[in-house]
């Protein structure tokens, strides 16, 4: 498997996993602000869980298969699991900044692999990923801010 696959890989993993923790969040916010971080936390995960298929498929264009089974997509993972509930939203979105921090990451190394090996189309994709992480960033530091 090339460096860019395992790259590819752990950003479907990375992507499952921030999808999952916004939608846990979604379910499970509490407080004063119910209906606003419900809403921002489904837009978040509605936009996560639209691009988990397109890279999944990039992995497939490259050659080689998706995470077969949760326990490898788990094992690919570089987003940590959290336990963040109810009216902790400060801690929810913490723990969704730094997934998003690390989805940045991972895009980023992904599209510098890409470059690296001319696969122009990945380039083009990742890009699009990174510029809609950059605005999940933006949204979520500036949802911390008075917390």
């Amino acid at each position: 498997m090339t460096e860019l696959q395992i790259a590819l890989k752990i950003a479907v993993a990375n992507a499952f996993a921030m999808y999952y923790n916004a939608h846990s969040f979604h379910w499970n916010v509490e407080g004063v602000h119910f209906s606003q971080y419900h809403d921002f936390f489904r837009g978040i995960y509605e936009d996560v869980y639209g691009s988990i298929d397109p890279i999944a498929e990039q992995l497939r264009k490259l050659g080689t298969y998706a995470p077969i089974s949760l326990t490898e997509l788990v094992a690919s993972k570089t987003i940590p699991d959290v336990a963040v509930v109810g009216d902790d939203v400060k801690g929810m979105l913490l723990a969704l900044q730094s997934a998003n921090d690390e989805m940045l990451s991972t895009l980023n190394k992904v599209f510098a692999l890409a470059a690296a090996t001319n696969e122009q189309g990945l380039c083009d994709f990742i890009a699009g990923r990174i510029d809609v992480h950059k605005r999940h960033g933006w949204q979520t530091t500036s949802s911390l801010k008075g917390l």
